[in-house]
């Protein structure tokens, strides 16, 4: 066994004592700002999964409201949101930001044209509107759903999903996540689906990246990966410096 596959061997066996400190984090956040609950954007992948489960856990599904945020969206996205639902019980709810994209990015068009990344970012933008204004509403947090792995690169959107209130699992690699949903009873079609962002039809998160998620998790873990993978994943981590840094001011 190799160090990488050792520190996801000893994760294994804590797994259950990581939950608890989890657990604590949401409710020292939430309670111990005198607020509601919690918001979570439900994407059908495991990150907001884990994210979800780990909310209902430790404030009860009547305090977690969770949004399914359709944008010419895959179905295979919507079913596991409701299958995750189902799982480990709460209300999903639906706020389709289709008709927002389609008057927000012809109006941009007529100044600047945009390509399928921009575009696609504004949609995890408009996504997240949703969210605050929910949030806004209740006197809730919103919770972020951005792991360790995808942080250290930058993959997520700045105003989009790498904007949001606290984040009960930013510490955790992919790989980790995918122990931790199984613990928290994640169902397993979400834990083995190819991760997407679902920004754009066919789009999976290791494409678009250039890597997988074990190159980046191994030089994260051990601090060795294929070089070819690390000369990408120091790139991605340098120019995205700016997304982990608070706002500079003068």
């Amino acid at each position: 066994m190799d160090k990488f596959q050792e520190h996801l061997a000893n994760y294994q066996i804590h797994v259950k004592e990581d939950v608890e400190k989890r657990i604590a984090f949401i409710l020292e956040q939430i309670d111990g700002n005198g607020l509601g609950g919690a918001v979570v954007g439900i994407s059908g992948g495991i990150d907001s999964a884990v994210t979800a489960a780990l909310c209902v856990r430790a404030l009860g599904s009547e305090r977690v409201i969770g949004v399914w945020l359709p944008a010419y969206s895959q179905t295979v996205h919507e079913t596991d949101s409701k299958r995750l639902a189902e799982a480990i019980g709460f209300h999903l709810h639906k706020v389709d930001v289709g008709p927002a994209y389609d008057a927000l990015v012809p109006a941009i068009e007529s100044v600047l044209g945009l390509d399928d990344k921009t575009k696609g970012n504004t949609k995890a933008r408009l996504r997240m509107t949703v969210l605050y204004a929910i949030a806004n509403q209740k006197g809730y947090l919103v919770a972020d759903t951005c792991n360790r792995s995808e942080i250290h690169v930058g993959y997520m959107t700045k105003g989009g999903d790498g904007l949001a209130d606290f984040n009960p699992v930013a510490s955790l690699t992919k790989h980790e996540m995918r122990i931790l949903a199984a613990e928290l009873g994640v169902p397993g079609e979400i834990i083995t689906k190819p991760p997407s962002a679902d920004l754009w039809e066919g789009q999976t998160d290791e494409q678009e990246m250039g890597f997988t998620y074990e190159d980046l998790d191994r030089l994260l873990i051990t601090g060795e990966t294929r070089p070819e993978a690390k000369e990408r994943i120091d790139y991605l981590h340098r120019i995205s410096e700016h997304k982990r840094n608070t706002m500079p001011g003068i």
